[in-house]
């Protein structure tokens, strides 16, 4: 996993350290909290039109399933 520096204000670092300890969470952990919350880690842009969408082909069909297996109680 990539690990990232950089330089803050003190008077930042503290309120970071703060907002970390009141969540009961690790500097990183926090910082790492931050960053998917603002980045984001969802699908990308334009993936549902493109792909789920995109299909070109014949229309899919589900084949019969036939019937379920009777099972013992547990």
């Amino acid at each position: 996993m990539p690990q990232m520096h950089f330089y803050i204000r003190e008077e930042l670092a503290k309120k970071l350290r703060e907002r970390a300890r009141a969540r009961g969470l690790s500097m990183s952990r926090y910082l790492a909290s931050v960053v998917r919350r603002e980045v984001g880690e969802g699908w990308p842009e334009g993936y549902f039109e493109e792909v789920i969408g995109g299909w070109q082909g014949k229309p899919l069909r589900r084949a019969p399933q036939g019937k379920l297996d009777k099972r013992d109680q547990l």
